[in-house]
C-alpha cells in the first residue's frame, strides 16, 4: 500500500475522530439545555391535552400530530433561524428576552393559582360539543395550540441559546435543532399516549384476564385525577421556571440578592438533610424560585387586569 494511501486514511481516520467528538459534544449540550428547559417542557405536556377535549376518540391523535408538525415548524422554520441570527446580531438581547418568556410564565402559572382561588363562573364551563361546522372548530382548536406552543417554543430554544453562547453557529444551530425535535419528540409523543389511555384503559377492560381487566379500570378510574395533577404540575413548573429565569437574569444584570437567597436556601436544605443533600438543595431552589415567580406573576396580573387592560378599553372606546 503506497505511503500517500496511508496518509489519506489517517486524514479520514483523524476527520472521523473529530466528527465523533464533535457529534458527542453536540448531544451533551443539547442534553444539557433540555434538562435547563425542562420545566417548560412539563408545562407544554401539561397544557396540550386540554386542546383534545370535545373532540371523538378518532380525530384525537389527528390532531395531536397536526399540533406536533406545527410545533416543529415554529421551531425549526422561525425559531430557530430568529435564535441564530439573534445569536450572531445582537447577543445582549438573549437575557432579557429570556427574562420576557420568564414573566409570561409567571403569568401564565400565577393566573392559574389566582383563577383557582378566585373561580370566575363564565370561565369555568368547557366546552364539550363541537359547533355545527365540526372542521373549522378542529382547525381553531389546532390554531390556538400551535399559537400557544410558539411562546413556549420560543422560551425553550432561547434558554437553549442561552447554555451554549460560546458555540460555534455550526454547533449552536445544530444544538437548536436536536433540543427542538427531541423536546418535540418527547412532548406529543407524551401528549398522544395520555389521551389515548382512557381508550385503552376501555379495551383492557374488556378483556377476560382479570389483572387487564383491573389494569383497564385503573386507567380509566386514575385518568381524571392524573390529568388534574398534571395541570397543577405544569402551573408550578410555570411559576418555578419563570421566577428562576428572572433571578438568573437579575443576576446578570448586577443584582446578585435573589440568586443569594437561592444559594442560601440550598446551603441551608442540604445542610438539614444531608443524606439527600442534592435533592433538598434543588427542592430549595424550585420552592424559592416559584416563591418569586409567583409574586412576580401576581403582581404583573394585576398591572394589566387592574391598569394597562382598563386603559386600553377606555382609549378604544374614545377613539
Amino acid at each position: 500500500m503506497s505511503t500517500g494511501l496511508i496518509a489519506l486514511l489517517d486524514d479520514i481516520a483523524g476527520l472521523a475522530k473529530v466528527a465523533a467528538a464533535s457529534l458527542d459534544d453536540v448531544a451533551a449540550q443539547a442534553t444539557k439545555a433540555g434538562a435547563k428547559a425542562a420545566g417548560v417542557v412539563i408545562d407544554d405536556a401539561a397544557v396540550t391535552p386540554r386542546y383534545v377535549v370535545g373532540f371523538a376518540a378518532a380525530r384525537e391523535l389527528p390532531i395531536v400530530r397536526r399540533i406536533a408538525i406545527g410545533s416543529l415548524k415554529n421551531k425549526l422554520l422561525f425559531l430557530l433561524p430568529g435564535a441564530l441570527a439573534l445569536s450572531l446580531l445582537a447577543p445582549w438581547a438573549i437575557t432579557p428576552l429570556l427574562m420576557l418568556g420568564g414573566a409570561y410564565l409567571c403569568i401564565e402559572g400565577a393566573g392559574k393559582v389566582l383563577e383557582a382561588i378566585f373561580p370566575h363562573a363564565a370561565e369555568a364551563t368547557l366546552v364539550t360539543a363541537a359547533p355545527p361546522d365540526a372542521q373549522a372548530f378542529e382547525d381553531a382548536r389546532v390554531r390556538s395550540a400551535i399559537g400557544t406552543d410558539f411562546i413556549l417554543s420560543a422560551e425553550i430554544m432561547a434558554i437553549t441559546l442561552a447554555t451554549v453562547p460560546q458555540a460555534s453557529f455550526v454547533a449552536q444551530a445544530a444544538v437548536l435543532a436536536t433540543v427542538g425535535i427531541g423536546i418535540t419528540i418527547l412532548v406529543y409523543g407524551a401528549v398522544a399516549l395520555i389521551v389515548k389511555a382512557d381508550d385503552a384503559g376501555v379495551a383492557l377492560a374488556r378483556m377476560r384476564v382479570g389483572l387487564l381487566r383491573a389494569i383497564g379500570r385503573g386507567l380509566v378510574l386514575g385518568m381524571p385525577p392524573f390529568l388534574k395533577l398534571l395541570g397543577l404540575v405544569g402551573t408550578a413548573a410555570m411559576v418555578w421556571v419563570g421566577g428562576g429565569i428572572i433571578i438568573h437574569g437579575l443576576e446578570e444584570f448586577g443584582l446578585h440578592g435573589p440568586a443569594r437567597i437561592v444559594q442560601a436556601a440550598a446551603a441551608w436544605a442540604a445542610a438539614a438533610m444531608p443524606m439527600a443533600g442534592g435533592v433538598a438543595g434543588w427542592l430549595a431552589t424550585a420552592l424559592v424560585s416559584a416563591m418569586v415567580g409567583l409574586v412576580v406573576g401576581v403582581a404583573l396580573v394585576l398591572v394589566l387586569h387592574r391598569g394597562l387592560v382598563p386603559l386600553y378599553r377606555a382609549l378604544t372606546a374614545r377613539g
